[in-house]
C-alpha cells in the first residue's frame, strides 16, 4: 500500500456549495491510484464537506436554501457575533454537517453514485481560501 497526501486550496466567493470532485479525481490520476480509500478533512469551524446531487443545479440551490431556512442570520438570540452577523450561524451550520468524508476509489476515480458530487459548504459571507486535507491509501 502507498500513502499519498495533499492539501487542496479551494477559493470561495461567500456562502454556498462549491463542487470539487474533479479536483480530487485529477489528483488520483496524477498519482496513478487505481484502488483504495480517499479521506477528506476540512480544518475550519465555519465550513464543511457534503456529498449530494451534482447534476441538476436546482438541487444545489435547494440545499443552500435549506441552510438559510434552518439557521438564518440575524437571530436576536445569537451571542457569538464577534466577526459579524454570519459568525454564529456559520459555526452552527458546520456543526450539523460533516467535516470529514471517506470515499472508496475504484478504477482510478472516486466511487460516487451516478449523480453524486463532493462540495465544500462555505458558511461565511465573505471570500475565503479554504484548505481540505486529502489523504489517500492506495492498494498496489
Amino acid at each position: 500500500m502507498d500513502w499519498y497526501k495533499e492539501t487542496l486550496q479551494i477559493s470561495t466567493q461567500g456562502k454556498g456549495l462549491y463542487p470539487f470532485s474533479d479536483m480530487i479525481n485529477d489528483r488520483l490520476k496524477n498519482w496513478s491510484v487505481i484502488e483504495g480509500m480517499c479521506f477528506l478533512y476540512i480544518p475550519h469551524c465555519s465550513a464543511s464537506l457534503v456529498i449530494n446531487e451534482n447534476y441538476d443545479p436546482t438541487a444545489q440551490r435547494d440545499m443552500e436554501e435549506l441552510f438559510e431556512q434552518l439557521i438564518p442570520e440575524g437571530q436576536a438570540w445569537y451571542a457569538h457575533t464577534l466577526e459579524g452577523s454570519d459568525d454564529s450561524p456559520a459555526h452552527l451550520r458546520a456543526m450539523i454537517t460533516p467535516v470529514s468524508l471517506s470515499i472508496p476509489i475504484d478504477n482510478g476515480s472516486l466511487s460516487l453514485g451516478t449523480w453524486q458530487g463532493i462540495y465544500l459548504a462555505e458558511h461565511r459571507q465573505r471570500t475565503q481560501t479554504r484548505q481540505v486535507f486529502m489523504r489517500v491509501l492506495a492498494v498496489l
